[in-house]
């Protein structure tokens, strides 16, 4: 269990270029012997939050052997993190605006090896106008940074500097009619790029009744993701192993539906559903040239040979990283995948005596994938609606018992 916590990807013990450190709570050497982690995690956090002028600076760290998974869900450890940000806040209403917040900042990482695993500078406004709209804008800027996780206990790689911009708009929720926008848009110094957009709306014709739909669409092109290692004495940079990894397209549309009826303070009905598609196309797929830099080749292309073979769940593909050297071809099992599900519950509530409530709960689920990489929407929704459905009626009540 404790080896299986140090090779986790919160902390990648195995990693071989990881440095050593002593005993103690700054330990990170893989050790299958132990039988405890020891860790430290510590936050400290100075600030103003009143007036016009504000400003923050945090402290956050893990040592490399903090462990919370006992009692808290734990995503990673080994970091010292901190953050700077300074802003003006306005509550005066003015001609222009109720009220806006503008803010900027920087914040940074290391791990316990010393390296710069996170760095960013980011700037925002946020504000409601004069009618009540909310309006927010959002921009961060990272230059490139090491990564001590993309390779999955591999060597650190270095991940290419990305910009992201996001704008977030509302309408007067004080109306019977509102809407929403979300969009935001990154790019990367290599190439990559990624755009998400959601329109909402709410509908509220009477004080008992509300509607929300929530449609929502992103595409992405991901030049860095990991697809699999396999063993290579060859491979002496990366410790005799190859870390294979893609550029993923991706793609993804998906719709929210709420209706809320109050027909008495005592008897209400809630229904959600929520379709959702999604589809991935790996190709170009690549190594790093060496650990700790930013330079990767394509098989294919810049390295190697590469042959596809087959159709559908049966396709695959054959990499001879060094075409007719030493190192051994490998296999890659087809990774693209279309996913279409569609969720929906329906709970309908009656509190029939002060205290005493019954529940009658519907919950319909069903999901269907294929090895395709496209996205098709016409097959998608076919496919979906053909997937055989799950369906869940759950009946129950409660008596209060008077004293």
């Amino acid at each position: 269990m404790i080896a299986a916590r140090q090779r986790a990807s919160a902390r990648y013990y195995q990693r071989p270029d990881r440095g050593r450190m002593s005993n103690g709570f700054l330990t990170n050497a893989y050790d299958t012997t132990l039988t405890a982690l020891r860790g430290l995690g510590a936050y400290t956090r100075l600030g103003k939050d009143a007036g016009i002028l504000r400003w923050e600076t945090m402290v956050n760290v893990r040592t490399p052997g903090f462990e919370t998974n006992d009692y808290a869900f734990q995503t990673t450890a080994d970091y010292l993190f901190v953050n700077g940000n300074v802003g003006l806040s306005y509550v005066k209403p003015t001609r222009w605006y109720q009220n806006v917040f503008l803010v900027a900042g920087t914040q940074g990482s290391r791990n316990f090896d010393g390296d710069l695993t996170d760095q960013q500078f980011h700037a925002g406004m946020f504000g409601t106008t004069r009618q009540f709209w909310g309006v927010n804008l959002f921009a961060i800027m990272r230059p490139d940074l090491a990564d001590d996780r993309l390779l999955r206990g591999g060597p650190v790689a270095r991940r290419p500097g990305t910009n992201f911009l996001s704008l977030n708009v509302n309408s007067d929720s004080r109306r019977a009619v509102i809407g929403s926008l979300n969009a935001s848009y990154s790019t990367n110094s290599k190439g990559g790029w990624g755009s998400n957009l959601s329109l909402g709306a709410e509908f509220r014709p009477t004080s008992s009744v509300l509607v929300s739909l929530s449609p929502s669409w992103s595409d992405s092109r991901a030049l860095l993701q990991y697809v699999k290692s396999v063993g290579d004495p060859t491979a002496v940079a990366f410790a005799g192993r190859r870390y294979v990894l893609s550029t993923l397209r991706q793609k993804s549309l998906g719709f929210d539906t709420r209706l809320n009826v109050t027909f008495t303070p005592t008897m209400t009905l809630q229904l959600y559903a929520q379709p959702f598609i999604a589809s991935g196309e790996y190709f170009e797929f690549k190594e790093f040239n060496a650990p700790r830099q930013g330079a990767w080749s394509v098989y294919g292309r810049d390295r190697g040979t590469i042959t596809a073979a087959g159709t559908g769940a049966a396709h695959t593909y054959t990499v001879d990283p060094d075409g007719g050297g030493a190192a051994a071809p490998f296999t890659i099992a087809n990774p693209d995948f279309s996913f279409r599900s569609l969720r929906g519950n329906a709970v309908f509530r009656w509190e029939y005596l002060p205290g005493s409530t019954l529940y009658f709960a519907w919950t319909h689920s069903r999901a269907d994938q294929a090895s395709v990489g496209d996205f098709d929407f016409a097959r998608d929704r076919e496919a979906l609606f053909q997937a055989r459905p799950d369906n869940i009626i759950l009946i129950k009540a409660s008596w209060w018992l008077a004293r």
